[in-house]
């Protein structure tokens, strides 16, 4: 049996012109194996693990219609999960060890932004390439954006421009930020304060809050104090569980107007009325009248009975959506390498009805960047059935929420190492 070879060589541009062999920009050839496999980096303890479940069994399914019909390019998928625990360090030696030790030939997931970042930073060192599913920071596909990595949600930027303009001219132009204090929130924030202060809006204050705060008192007490118009959070994972409980309870939740810049459907599944309050967006509801996603939800329900959550949501159809474009791209390449795949990825264009949304989507090449529909929505107080929890206010094409600025902040490399497992 032929063991595999791990040689560095000559780097190549994406154009195929040879550079100087250096100890970060080298290219990778083993032997190639019966199997493609994929390696999925996601935080499956900690305050996503909600979320990385969700991407696990997505990945899953894909993977699954694909090996039904023979795999792609005759060879077999399989995945691989590992746990980032949800920390930059962990994702680097995850990212490390998937591509080094286990031979994935593509990288998919990531939920927290910081830790998509590290693990983006060691893919592009090898040449791997890694879509990440749900880290919606606008500086995923701004200035940490890189060669083998493609985004795959909307961004904090996007879900701003659907939200605020139509806020602004409900509930009032002074507007308080809540803020997650990491890059996303971070990030996520600062998109919403400048839309808010081009529209003629005043942001009155911003409170940041630690990761893991279960404990919302204080910063319910400052935006008593204050009295803002509009409360947008920029809060995820449990501490956004934590903190609609706690407004609930403080009885505020009808005033202030709350938005939510992103609401990821494991995170109020089975909550009350009470406690999914404000506008929030989505990029993709299970109940949108649509062509194909009756029939998604029945290959969810088939795949998964008895399952806690019952019905699919936006960071499952994320994670399905990425690995499906993969496999697809590797098929129309021909090949895993890393370079092919790039160049599929950065033309890709998916038609509405292929994507289950109300506007086709595109991939821009400058920022690798999936462009797609947002959905703005609320809580639904006339559900057609138990799990009819989101009713959808409308539809916002991508053209009119695109990240102009992450054109000018992304700088993709020149330069990429070829691979191929």
């Amino acid at each position: 049996m032929t063991e595999p070879v791990n040689t560095r060589r000559r780097t190549l541009l994406a154009g195929g012109t040879a550079l100087a062999a250096s100890p970060f920009l080298f290219n990778i050839a083993r032997a190639q194996s019966p199997t493609i496999r994929i390696g999925f980096p996601t935080p499956l303890t900690g305050a996503f693990s909600a979320e990385a479940q969700d991407q696990v069994r997505a990945a899953e399914l894909a993977i699954k219609e694909f090996n039904a019909k023979g795999g792609v390019l005759g060879r077999t998928i399989e995945a691989l999960h590992m746990d980032t625990e949800t920390t930059p360090a962990t994702g680097t030696r995850v990212a490390e060890r998937m591509i080094n030790r286990n031979e994935a030939a593509f990288l998919v997931g990531a939920m927290h932004s910081g830790v998509a970042n590290a693990i983006s930073q060691v893919a592009q060192k090898y040449g791997c390439v890694f879509l990440n599913t749900n880290s919606s920071s606008p500086t995923e596909s701004g200035k940490d954006c890189h060669k083998v990595k493609f985004v795959w949600d909307g961004s904090g930027t996007n879900f701003s421009h659907a939200i605020v303009k139509n806020a602004m001219k409900v509930n009032g132009k002074n507007w308080l930020l809540l803020t997650n204090d990491y890059v996303w929130g971070h990030e996520t924030s600062k998109a919403t304060r400048a839309i808010i202060e081009a529209n003629g809006g005043k942001v009155v204050e911003e409170l940041l809050v630690p990761q893991n705060t279960r404990d919302f008192a204080s910063y319910l007490l400052k935006i008593q104090q204050i009295k803002p118009d509009v409360v947008a959070t920029a809060v995820g994972g449990d501490d956004i569980k934590a903190l609609r409980q706690q407004v609930v309870q403080s009885k505020m939740n009808m005033k202030p107007a709350w938005i939510n810049n992103q609401q990821d459907w494991p995170d109020v599944y089975g909550l009350g009325p009470e406690a999914i309050f404000g506008v929030f967006g989505t990029n993709w509801y299970w109940r949108l009248d649509l062509p194909g996603v009756k029939e998604f939800v029945a290959a969810y329900q088939k795949q998964y009975p008895g399952l806690g959550i019952q019905t699919p949501g936006n960071v499952y159809y994320n994670g399905y959506m990425a690995t499906r474009e993969l496999l697809r791209a590797v098929e129309r390449a021909g090949t895993t390498n890393n370079l092919a795949i790039i160049k599929e990825l950065e033309g890709l264009k998916v038609s509405a009805r292929d994507r289950m949304q109300h506007f086709d989507a595109y991939m821009n090449p400058v920022t690798h960047h999936l462009q797609q529909t947002i959905y703005m929505a609320s809580y639904n107080d006339h559900p057609a059935e138990k799990d009819d929890i989101f009713k959808i206010l409308a539809q916002v094409p991508p053209q009119e929420v695109e990240d102009k600025a992450s054109i000018t902040t992304c700088k993709l490399e020149a330069a990429t190492p070829s691979y191929e497992q």
